[in-house]
This record gives C-alpha cells, sequence and structure tokens, in this order.
C-alpha cells in the first residue's frame, strides 16, 4: 500500500491478524526482506493479538466471555441483530457494515444494564454497603465510583464473562468505604473475592472498544 507523505515503510498487524505493509515506494519495496527483517516485532505483535481478548473486531464480537463471530446481512429497512451462543455467532442486519458498532453498542448496553439492575443490590446486601446510584454508560473505564456514593459502569460490561463482571461490581462496591487501592482496600477486596489478584490480571488483559 502507499502511504500519504510517508518516507518509511512501516508494518501494522490489524484486529483481524492481517499484516499491512505502508510504504511511499510500494513498486520498489521487497516485501519478504521487509518482514524478514521485522520478524521477531512481527511474532510480539501477534502473540500480544491472540492472547489479549478484545471485546470486538472486525470479524467477532464478545460476549459473556465467548466470541461470537459476526454474520453480517446487507438490509434495505430495518436493522437488527440477532446473537446465537449456540452457534457462536452473531446475525447483524443493516444497509451498510459501519452500522455493525452501533448495533453492538445498543445491544450490549441494554443487556449490560440489566446485569447490573439484578446483581449489585445482591452483592452490595453480600457487603454490608449502599449506594447512591448506579447506571451503565459510555466511560473510560469498566467501572467508577465517587465520593458521595455513585457508580458507573461500561455498557461493555456484558462483553466479560462472569467471573470479571462480578469483579468490576465488587472493586466498585469497595471504593464506597475505601477511596484508593492501598492495604485497606486489596483486605476488603480479597475478604470477597479471594482471587481477585487473579480476575484483575484477566480483566486487565481485555482489550475495549
Amino acid at each position: 500500500m502507499k502511504g500519504a507523505n510517508r518516507r518509511y515503510t512501516y508494518l501494522r498487524l490489524r484486529d483481524d491478524q492481517v499484516l499491512e505493509v505502508v510504504s511511499p515506494n510500494p513498486k520498489s519495496l521487497d516485501v519478504e526482506a521487509v518482514i524478514r527483517e521485522r520478524q521477531s516485532w512481527i511474532i510480539r505483535q501477534l502473540d500480544k493479538v491472540t492472547k489479549n481478548p478484545r471485546v470486538m473486531t472486525r470479524e467477532s464480537v464478545m460476549f459473556d466471555g465467548v466470541q461470537l463471530r459476526i454474520k453480517f446481512e446487507k438490509t434495505s429497512g430495518e436493522e437488527w441483530l440477532s446473537p446465537s451462543q449456540e452457534k457462536a455467532q452473531v446475525t447483524i442486519g443493516a444497509s451498510d457494515r459501519s452500522s455493525i458498532r452501533e448495533l453492538v453498542r445498543r445491544w450490549f448496553l441494554k443487556e449490560s444494564s440489566s446485569y447490573v439492575v439484578r446483581e449489585l443490590p445482591l452483592l452490595a446486601r453480600r457487603m454490608g454497603v449502599s449506594y447512591r446510584r448506579a447506571e451503565v454508560r459510555e466511560i473510560k473505564n469498566w467501572g467508577y465510583c465517587t465520593r458521595d456514593g455513585r457508580l458507573s459502569f461500561s455498557w461493555q460490561l456484558i462483553a466479560l464473562p462472569a467471573r470479571l463482571r462480578e469483579y468490576v461490581l465488587c472493586h466498585e462496591l469497595v471504593h464506597l468505604s475505601v477511596h484508593d487501592h492501598g492495604k485497606a482496600f486489596k483486605r476488603k477486596l480479597v475478604s470477597v473475592l479471594p482471587d481477585f489478584r487473579e480476575r484483575e490480571r484477566d480483566l486487565n488483559s481485555t482489550i475495549p472498544l
């Protein structure tokens, strides 16, 4: 491919594991030589892409910890989305592929909200804490707690497996009484989730949208 206003050849590994070679002079480029020269970098990047699960790529979307293949069907009318965990597939009907992300966002927002409404009060009672308000919306982190007791959770929460969703909720509930991540926070969290460090590590390896 030809890169606009670029002096050097560079490589990019896409989410679908396709390697792109971008060069200002593609006709004179020896692609095989470039790949041989950057082989170690390519292997490292491929290892990162395959080991770190992504909530969504062009080909798949993660729901409840399971990667569902995206099957796109071009339509001229109503847009729709039909998931099937049995087939490990989600079929999406729309006039253009550019609508896929928004349809997934609406689906996740509904499912994440249902999960939080159902599970958060149960966990709060179990932990002996109370919160002022909880909402699901677009935020940078998986969860957030304010000092006045308001909790926010990412609309992408439902993408995670149940054990990681539970970790996110418990993490923010602990913040109702301990606002930093010091020793007191960790003691309280481990009393609720003895394996919280393992869950935290798995959550941190997940790449959100």
